[in-house]
């Protein structure tokens, strides 16, 4: 007989942002219309749907499967502070006044501000799961290499798109902070704890 109480070693959703990964399934969603009016490949039409199905199944993780376990109450952020003006954003300053192109501007400047809620939420708590920060760094790391692409493809194939580079460095500086704590604490074996 088990306990209905999860225990350290059961699966757990404490320290995830339910917020974040429903602003990342929104993310992918958005960016990945063009499924329906162009094929580039079948790798292409396959990563995308993989990217979406993902971000949905880890939000049916956290707010169903693993309910019990998600920390709700730190889980604050107010995402349409993000949500309304990165959309009034993507209306103003896009390639191409046309619905795919502003739903996949809009996108690319909620990636850049997703991982806020998640921020948030470890800056609240004050201390995050070692999983957890390895989680971010990697999430960071991912939007960083991001960096690398634009600049290999502006030097070698002439390729430039502010507005990707700009979301891009936005994000990055948004994890600066967190890339440093990681550094000096998580890679020595110490807990992230943020100060008081």
């Amino acid at each position: 007989h088990r306990s209905c109480q999860p225990r350290a070693t059961d699966s757990t959703m404490a320290g995830i942002s339910g917020k974040s990964q429903l602003l990342f399934a929104l993310v992918f969603t958005t960016r990945y219309l063009d499924l329906f009016t162009s094929f580039i490949s079948l790798y292409n039409t396959s990563m995308k749907l993989i990217y979406i199905a993902c971000s949905y199944a880890t939000v049916y993780l956290i707010y169903m499967k693993f309910k019990a376990t998600y920390d709700g109450n730190h889980d604050t952020f107010r995402v349409e502070f993000l949500v309304v003006p990165v959309g009034g954003l993507s209306f103003l300053v896009n390639h191409d006044f046309s619905p795919l192109e502003i739903l996949w501007t809009f996108s690319i400047y909620l990636e850049s501000v997703a991982i806020l809620p998640q921020l948030f939420m470890i800056s609240k708590t004050g201390e995050a799961e070692t999983i957890t920060t390895h989680y971010l760094f990697f999430l960071g790391l991912y939007r960083a290499l991001y960096l690398v692409n634009w600049i290999w493809r502006y030097y070698f194939e002439g390729f430039f798109d502010l507005i990707a580079v700009v979301a891009g460095v936005v994000q990055t500086i948004l994890y600066c902070d967190f890339f440093y704590l990681y550094v000096t604490k998580v890679l020595k074996g110490k807990k992230l704890s943020l100060p008081a």
